[in-house]
């Protein structure tokens, strides 16, 4: 499992873009995470699936809420992964209304909640293989803090503990 110190995995994630600029074309837009990491403050929180109560209801709504705040102490991005694909995300990021805020990023293969070792099996509830709920704050692509929540809980990955670790 990926811990306090560690590089983030090098794999891709997906992003749906609305408009085309910054070498993005309108549609799924590849991320490289070693890149798009390199040289940034990201805080990135992860979350079983778009769309779901607590996801929708609290996790992203704090991220976007806070956003100023997070800039404020120095975090470039934000950024929300789930085991989802990039149309999801933007679906997503459109009823959040996170665009320009938080970056939605679909790991629709799971390739990057593999990699970090926090995968969550809700296979018995009909969503498969999906991301365990987490933050962390991730400085120049390694990880400097890490918030793993336990089963059913929405305790230490929210917003405004991303802010006192951002602020320390």
């Amino acid at each position: 499992m990926i811990k306090v110190g560690d590089t983030i995995p090098a794999t891709t994630l997906m992003e749906y873009s609305e408009v085309e600029g910054e070498g993005c074309s309108i549609g799924p837009n590849a991320v490289d995470v070693a890149k798009a990491s390199a040289g940034k403050t990201i805080a990135l929180f992860a979350l079983p699936g778009a769309f779901t109560p607590t996801c929708s209801a609290k996790h992203v709504p704090g991220y976007v809420e806070k956003f100023p705040e997070l800039q404020a102490a120095g975090v470039d991005e934000i950024w929300c992964v789930s085991v989802n694909d990039a149309f999801v995300m933007g679906a997503w990021a459109r009823d959040q209304k996170s665009v320009g805020k938080v970056r939605m990023l679909g790991d629709g293969d799971a390739a990057f909640t593999k990699a970090t070792g926090l995968t969550l099996d809700l296979t018995g509830r009909g969503m498969g293989l999906r991301s365990n709920r987490y933050s962390m704050l991730i400085k120049d692509g390694k990880v400097a803090s890490l918030n793993i929540e336990g089963p059913g809980k929405f305790e230490v990955s929210d917003a405004a503990t991303m802010l006192a670790q951002a602020k320390a």
